[in-house]
């Protein structure tokens, strides 16, 4: 199983990539965790319906096909960590490769938005993206180690 973060946004800044990164060295080889970045759409003199339905053909390219996609949404459903183990646990079970997507400044489209599998929130807080995919990536990883009996997690 693959798990892909799929994000909307430009390069990022370097505290945070170094943070990915030693995240992403920590997963074992049978749960692989890739990101993929999509190019923001431009902003300017475009509605930012058509900014969105941009953004949501390039998202669309980079999900692989039979993918489970859950998209982090501000409207989601909240997940204690315990409870994102389980969630991990349990795409584990299923086998399909799943896709979290991080929309961009002005989020996802609406419509692709209600046509994920699943809508999740890492917060009640705003956040900036870099700090997003920090956080997304530290809960998958302590979402495993709870999964594996790893000392990471500590109640």
């Amino acid at each position: 199983m693959k798990l892909v973060i799929v994000a909307v946004g430009q390069r990022m800044p370097d505290w945070a990539q170094t943070a990915y990164d030693d995240y992403a060295k920590r997963f074992p080889p049978e749960l692989r965790v890739e990101i993929k970045t999509v190019k923001t759409e431009p902003r300017g003199s475009k509605t930012v319906e058509t900014l969105l339905a941009a953004e949501r053909e390039r998202i669309q390219a980079a999900l692989s096909r039979g993918c489970r996609v859950v998209v982090l949404d501000e409207r989601g459903t909240a997940l204690t960590t315990k409870a994102l183990a389980q969630q991990l646990q349990q795409w584990q079970l299923d086998g399909d490769d799943v896709a979290l997507v991080i929309g961009g400044p002005d989020g996802l489209e609406p419509a692709f938005r209600a046509s994920a599998h699943q809508r999740i929130r890492l917060s009640d807080l705003t956040l900036p993206h870099a700090m997003v995919r920090v956080l997304l990536i530290e809960q998958l990883y302590r979402a495993w180690s709870i999964n594996a009996n790893h000392p990471y997690h500590r109640e």
